[in-house]
């Protein structure tokens, strides 16, 4: 009875992994796709809010966990029109961007290229 049901159940778990699987590989090459088809802009924008996804893993290996965490940086930006982006940004930029920085942000698509803060008259 027991390995009845699990012969029906595992094919089934199996594709259904390996759709999702399948699913997500083809989601990112069309985002990339996307994103190459797409001019690259630079506007004028204010740094609105900053935030950090902090993931943890967990590896076994020979009895052993190994631990390890990864960080992803994200800033939402506001263009002059009022609308509001957010992109994935190197850990490196996040640190140096502030909320409230006036600059110019090039991206393309969804993909964020630089931020280039303009200094005010008022600031040394």
């Amino acid at each position: 009875m027991f390995f009845g049901f699990f012969n029906i159940i595992f094919p089934i778990m199996f594709l259904l992994v390996f759709g999702i699987i399948i699913f997500t590989f083809l989601k990112g090459i069309g985002q990339w796709n996307y994103n190459n088809k797409q001019p690259v802009l630079t506007v004028v924008a204010r740094v609105v809010t900053k935030r950090a996804n902090t993931s943890r893993h967990h590896h076994h290996h020979d009895n052993h966990v190994h631990s390890s965490t990864s960080t992803s940086y994200y800033v939402t930006f506001e263009v002059e029109s009022g609308d509001r982006m957010e992109f994935r940004v190197p850990g490196r930029e996040y640190g140096m961007l502030a909320e409230g920085d006036l600059g110019k942000l090039t991206f393309q698509g969804t993909r964020y290229h630089s931020f280039e803060r303009i200094r005010l008259n008022n600031e040394e």
